[in-house]
């Protein structure tokens, strides 16, 4: 079978900056992401736990992209104008798509 590189780009970010990222994305051009709850981890200021949380406040989120490479700037320039000012990730890692026509 025959596969297309691409790009999938992660970005872990405040559940309360959720939207914007969002909105960010969508106005880049981005036509899908999945966003994922993250359940909690470890990281400069030690380990934490979105266990007995009861809003969305102090819990992050994993938004998941992939798009072709020659667009992944553009991806890059949108989610780090969100992410800049607030906790986050942003990680990018090479992949190979099965249909590109969707990316």
């Amino acid at each position: 079978m025959q596969t297309h590189k691409a790009k999938r780009v992660e970005i872990i970010i405040e559940s309360i900056m959720e939207e914007r990222l969002s909105a960010a994305l969508i106005k880049a051009g981005v036509t899908g992401f999945s966003v994922l709850p993250v359940l909690g981890g470890s990281g400069r200021s030690g380990h934490w736990s979105g266990e007995g949380q009861i809003s969305r406040v102090g819990g992050m989120v994993n938004v998941v992209c992939i798009v072709r490479p020659e667009r992944v700037d553009t991806l890059l320039d949108a989610a780090f104008a969100v992410v800049e000012r607030h906790i986050g990730v942003v990680s990018v890692v090479d992949c190979e798509v099965l249909r590109a026509e969707r990316f």
